[in-house]
């Protein structure tokens, strides 16, 4: 493997999670983030109150993400071999964290939209 290129990553990905679960996590992903953009664009404005919530919940997500992908690898804390394997393994908890904010943002602002002042 001299070149790393769009198309070797996949197939890593494919290789670690499976072929299903890797697609399923990608359009997993896309759907949460076009959710992310309608509610947005819907709401026109950030509530702070979930934006709290959606922050105070990137420590789990953190942490779930670093889990699943020691799960899925059968791998331990152990098994870090040095600086490479701690850079991965801190953004992947990273984009945990991320993830975790955007998904609990979105379902609140689905679960419970802004009211409206209606003027009649």
């Amino acid at each position: 493997m001299k070149d790393l290129t769009f198309q070797t990553l996949i197939a890593v990905f494919e290789e670690i999670f499976g072929r299903g679960l890797f697609w399923t996590m990608v359009v997993a992903a896309v759907v949460v983030t076009l959710a992310y953009l309608y509610v947005l664009i819907r709401d026109r404005a950030v509530s702070w109150r979930k934006f709290l919530w959606a922050q105070l919940s990137m420590p789990v997500g953190a942490v779930l993400a670093v889990w699943f992908v020691m799960a899925m690898t059968h791998s331990a804390p152990s098994d870090i071999g040095g600086a490479v394997d701690l850079i991965v393994f801190l953004g992947v908890a990273v984009m945990g964290a991320i993830g975790m904010a955007i998904l609990v943002y979105t379902l609140e602002s689905l679960i419970k939209p802004p009211k409206t002042n209606s003027e009649s």
